[in-house]
């Protein structure tokens, strides 16, 4: 084959999968927006700090935890193209309602709705990258989803300081904005094909290859042979994620995403302005050194990505836990030592570098391999679902927790925690590099936890 043939079909699937990506930047985007109207809105409806938490701030990632529990059904029954269109369609109703509520309610239930969205696309867009990519690129491409998110991050820190203190309601144009990305990407979404793998199980073979005719090259059909011209057996149909040979996969989604979320981040996420301005910081000052996480963030996601297919998953996520320990500790001892001026944000910035690198770069990927084709949508949502009730239950409890015990031993319990991630990383963590989504099911399921 020519290479400017190959080159243009690898550029086929590079862009099907930066458009599913999009996804991740809608995600990133809604998660972290609400930071800039945290305390404008506990402020203007003169809510408590539990309500404010559990509610205001917390429904939408209990909209994640429902998306995240049930979105493996749609996943695998109607498919990975069209779950992800319903998902551009519930970011869009969402931003729109909650610029538009005028109590805390019905505030809250359109951020459920893009809750849901977020935790739905968690499971979609992984799984339709995983299931397009040649095994070599599989980290780097499922990866984009990731490197979309905290682009989507660092666009929500930027908007919310450009659109702070632009009106009286300025909270409302910091929510509502979403509703145009969100619209273009449901516009995207049509023109990218249907998984290839996904049709197979369907047994809708024709239409699986029709699919990978549009996806690209030989070398990309030749990976897809077998799954292409298989059928699924009468076994795997009636087969579950629950069963002994796959408590191995379950384990380690389990546990990916159970460190992910005790390493403190998105709590650190959802209050940064906060967490700036309790370590002295200005309001002004607090926005902008959000806006430069959000730029840390996105640069060593980037470095975890190009790395991610070359050092392994396993070396980035040993890189990633040390880094955790040494900042986290850093922060807790700041807090509790009463450094003021930049201390606490240098620090941070570390963490977040260490995210970025490990964690950030893994843990879609790590989820997205581990699971056996027929049950991916299923494996996913376990654990996606994981991460959510975690990520929606740390950040809800932190204006109590910073308000009864302090910062500083919320922080190093986050460092006690990644020395477990260590642990796991070293002696339990398998290397998922460069190995077809087929050997990684035969191997994984012949292990034991």
């Amino acid at each position: 084959m020519s290479k400017p043939l190959k080159a243009q079909q690898t550029s086929k699937i590079f862009k099907f999968s930066l458009i599913t990506a999009l996804a991740g930047f809608l995600f990133g985007f809604d998660t972290v927006v609400i930071s800039g109207a945290d305390q404008k809105l506990q402020a203007l409806w003169g809510t408590s700090d539990s309500f404010h938490g559990w509610v205001v701030m917390g429904m939408a990632l209990w909209g994640t935890v429902v998306g995240a529990l049930f979105g493996g059904f749609p996943t695998d029954r109607w498919g990975r193209k069209k779950t992800l269109f319903w998902i551009g369609i519930l970011y869009s109703v969402s931003a729109i309602g909650s610029a538009l509520a005028n109590d805390p309610l019905s505030f809250a239930f359109f951020r459920f709705l893009g809750g849901i969205g977020v935790g739905v696309s968690t499971i979609a867009a992984p799984a339709y990258i995983s299931e397009i990519a040649p095994a070599k690129d599989r980290g780097r491409l499922v990866g984009m989803y990731q490197f979309m998110l905290v682009f989507g991050i660092m666009i929500a820190f930027l908007s919310n300081y450009l659109l702070s203190g632009s009106s009286e309601n300025d909270w409302r144009w910091m929510m509502g904005v979403e509703a145009f990305p969100a619209t273009l990407y449901t516009i995207f979404i049509m023109a990218v094909p249907k998984s290839p793998r996904w049709l197979v199980l369907q047994n809708r073979h024709q239409e699986a290859e029709d699919s990978l005719k549009q996806i690209g090259s030989d070398e990309v059909i030749a990976s897809f042979t077998t799954p292409v011209k298989g059928t699924q057996s009468n076994a795997k149909a009636s087969e579950n994620i629950w069963m002994k040979k796959y408590r191995f996969p379950l384990l380690l989604a389990f546990l990916i995403a159970f460190f992910n979320q005790f390493s403190g981040i998105n709590a650190f996420l959802y209050y940064a302005p906060r967490i700036f301005e309790e370590a002295g910081l200005g309001e002004s000052t607090a926005l902008l050194s959000s806006i430069g996480i959000g730029a840390t963030n996105l640069l060593f996601t980037f470095v975890g990505i190009y790395l991610i297919d070359k050092l392994g998953r396993r070396q980035l996520m040993y890189i990633g836990s040390l880094g955790y320990i040494l900042s986290l500790s850093l922060v807790a001892a700041a807090f509790y030592l009463e450094w003021t001026g930049m201390a606490v944000p240098a620090f941070l910035f570390l963490f977040i570098a260490s995210h970025a690198i490990g964690q950030g770069a893994i843990i879609w990927v790590f989820i997205s391999e581990v699971f056996p084709n027929h049950l991916r949508g299923a494996g996913q949502s376990f654990g996606t679902s994981t991460h959510w009730v975690l990520a929606a239950i740390i950040p809800s409890m932190v204006p109590w927790l910073f308000g009864t015990i302090g910062a500083a031993p919320v922080f190093a319990f986050f460092a006690f925690m990644m020395v477990l991630q260590l642990l796991f990383v070293h002696f339990i963590m398998p290397e998922t590099k460069g190995v077809s989504l087929e050997d990684l099911e035969k191997t994984l399921s012949k292990k034991t936890p």
